[in-house]
């Protein structure tokens, strides 16, 4: 049990997770839509799908580890400053000293390890954000706030291409350099809104815990919370299709033999339009899951729109239709956005382990953002452009398939009684 949460007032604690998981996630994303990609072809101008791919897969294994374990940390750091903000601190400066040491790097085990050590302490900061939402909002208002968080990837994707297009002439190591800066400035700031502080856990009685039951501690068990187990499967699944944007520069490059200054342009203007939909689906789609009480319904048809999107990056190789298809996963991602928080928030096992599981929802919504690069050279192999985004687009229907078993508001009493989150009363 936790007693004694203080509570920041809703709308100062939307616009302090708002402001610094957005500037950390515009350090973060920028790198790996659009700078990672031209260092390692500065790195290695013959070879860098390759080792693109081989850097995003180093770095999706430490993202692996990074949001649990640092949820895990902050679930157990009880100190006056308080547990979230305490790890919001040291995940930022940490994350932003790594991406500081990439933009420095001469050799490719340099940028390997700055990435996974951007990627691993960005999620510790990650999952204690994400965290603050069950911590502090009432259940009938995590929709709508889960709405206005979703607007954080892609207005803070939008703001990096944007710069990114206005820095062109600049050298790479200044670019690294802003948003490393940027990466712990918006987080310190957030921290003066955010309020936060000790809190009380009360502890059961000792006993002896069997193997199973210590391993639960750990990921908390598919028999006893499957609905837990389907959300991070539908997640990572969703997220999958969605992150078919992120290997957008290596298509421009490769694809469409682009130059650097064109395929950041070209970028830009994409995640402007995505933006722009996104913007569009994910305020009235939390709004509309909080009034009906539903989310389900919002998530089939976010897949569904956004696997038509991937489709026509597949099959449309003109820099025209990949503007309408950004605009039509952005449609489906932001409704996916808006309520996917607030269906997640109210199925987690144990509150006392709150960080630590949404840490590993986390994984799912950050794993994707490494492992579609990394598995991306092993795609066009097989089939080329098509094949790889047909896979994706296939990932986005499965992710709504995945939906199904989970509860919505209300049907937590009877059959769902054992699978629903905090509403469950017997550990």
């Amino acid at each position: 049990m936790v007693n004694g949460q203080i509570k920041t007032p809703l709308k100062r604690l939307t616009s302090g997770i708002m402001l610094g998981y957005g500037f950390m996630m515009l350090a973060l994303m920028t790198p790996a839509i659009l700078l990672l990609t031209f260092k390692m072809i500065e790195i290695d101008p013959k070879g860098y799908t390759s080792s693109y791919g081989i850097v995003s897969g180093v770095g999706a294994f430490f993202a692996l580890i990074g949001n649990p374990l640092g949820g895990a940390f902050s679930d157990r750091t009880n100190i006056a400053f308080g547990r979230r903000r305490a790890w919001i601190l040291i995940g930022s400066a940490v994350g932003s000293a790594a991406l500081l040491w990439i933009g420095l790097a001469k050799e490719t085990w340099q940028v390997m390890a700055g990435w996974a050590i951007a990627q691993l302490f960005f999620n510790f900061a990650m999952a204690a954000y994400t965290a603050l939402v069950p911590d502090q909002v009432e259940v009938n208002k995590q929709g709508t706030v889960s709405g206005w968080i979703g607007l954080i990837l892609p207005v803070a994707m939008t703001v990096g291409m944007v710069l990114m297009m206005l820095l062109t002439s600049f050298p790479s190591v200044a670019k690294w350099t802003l948003l490393a800066c940027l990466g712990v400035a918006g987080p310190i700031v957030s921290l003066f809104i955010i309020r936060d502080g000790k809190v009380e856990l009360k502890q059961g009685a000792k006993r002896s815990v069997p193997l199973g039951e210590k391993l639960s501690r750990i990921y908390p068990s598919p028999r006893k919370y499957p609905t837990f187990t389907w959300a991070v499967a539908s997640k990572f699944l969703l997220m999958m299709g969605y992150c078919s944007s992120l290997y957008l520069t290596v298509m421009l490059v490769n694809r469409m033999h682009f130059t650097e200054n064109q395929a950041t342009a070209s970028v830009g203007i994409i995640n402007i339009v995505s933006m722009a939909g996104m913007a569009l689906t994910s305020i009235f789609g939390g709004v509309l899951s909080d009034k009906y009480g539903k989310q389900k319904p919002f998530l089939y048809g976010a897949a569904a729109i956004m696997a038509v999107g991937i489709l026509v990056y597949g099959f449309v190789p003109q820099y025209a239709a990949y503007i309408a298809a950004s605009a039509i996963i952005g449609l489906g991602f932001g409704c996916f956005s808006a309520v996917d928080m607030a269906l997640v928030s109210r199925i987690l096992p144990r509150k006392e382990d709150a960080a630590k599981d949404f840490g590993l929802m986390n994984v799912a919504n950050a794993l994707p953002q490494s492992i579609v690069p990394a598995i991306a050279p092993l795609l066009l192999g097989i089939g080329g452009w098509s094949f790889f985004y047909v896979t994706l687009a296939v990932c986005a229907v499965a992710g709504a398939i995945a939906v199904r078993p989970l509860p919505e508001v209300g049907a937590e009493a009877g059959d769902e009684k054992q699978t629903s989150g905090y509403m469950q009363t017997t550990l």
